[in-house]
């Protein structure tokens, strides 16, 4: 069992994953870079400098969870942080679509069933099976951590705000998987607590990644930022908090 933190960062090859992985990697962690596409997850793990090595992990498929757990569990022992960031706003039909599009074709009237059910497929009952499979990874060390990286449009009470400017685009499918992701966070917070396993919602921002066709407004090193520090919270920091990089957000 090495000395060194360990991370797990899902959905790391890219976006906010990989810049998660990278600022975890210059803190001294070892950092797994978790990928889908094992490919894609090396190439990713050799351009960070520092400790990084990727594992094939598709948060979806049962048995790909279960090999990551016993490929960490064989090779290194434990888990000290666990960063839940693989996610998906679509299944592929939005390329070339604006935000407005999304919103209009994932309202509750007319939104697909089979969309809104792969979207939570993997934002929501994806986190649950990464973070049950390594569950007795992170109960190896002395100071876990468990980031769930959601997002400000899963806030209900932003949501019901009608000054709130993404408030046109709450619907079923990714903003609403977000708002189930806040909701497993908290039950996980409270459950972990006695065992001092610090679990924490992080919203990076509207951060220029893949997810929104790149239409966002800030860059992955400021979208890594709250994650990051979530990750690495001392002994005193909070547990079962929803916050972005300028503080607290409200559920």
């Amino acid at each position: 069992m090495q000395e060194k933190r360990v991370a797990l960062v899902t959905g790391a090859n890219q976006g906010i994953g990989l810049q998660v992985a990278k600022d975890l990697a210059a803190e001294g962690l070892t950092v797994l870079v978790g990928s889908r596409d094992l490919a894609k997850g090396e190439a990713a793990a050799a351009a960070i400098e520092g400790g990084a090595r990727a594992i094939q992990i598709d948060v979806t498929d049962r048995a790909s969870i279960a090999a990551a757990a016993a490929r960490i569990r064989e090779e290194i022992g434990r888990l000290d942080v666990l960063v839940n960031n693989a996610a998906i706003t679509h299944t592929g039909w939005m390329a070339g679509k604006t935000m407005q599009d999304y919103s209009e074709a994932t309202r509750p009237s007319v939104v697909s069933l089979d969309e809104m059910r792969a979207v939570w497929e993997t934002n929501v009952f994806g986190v649950l099976a990464v973070t049950q499979a390594m569950l007795p990874l992170l109960r190896e060390s002395e100071a876990a951590r468990i980031v769930n990286v959601s997002s400000g449009v899963g806030s209900l009470t932003q949501a019901s705000d009608p000054a709130y400017p993404y408030r046109s685009i709450f619907g079923p499918v990714y903003p609403a998987s977000k708002t189930a992701l806040n909701a497993l966070t908290v039950a996980m917070a409270i459950e972990l607590e006695p065992a001092g396993i610090k679990v924490n919602a992080a919203c990076p921002g509207y951060t220029k990644t893949n997810l929104n066709n790149y239409s966002g407004t800030q860059t992955v090193e400021e979208g890594a930022r709250e994650p990051v520090r979530l990750a690495l919270l001392g002994p005193d920091g909070p547990t079962g908090t929803f916050s972005n990089s300028a503080g607290p957000l409200p559920w």
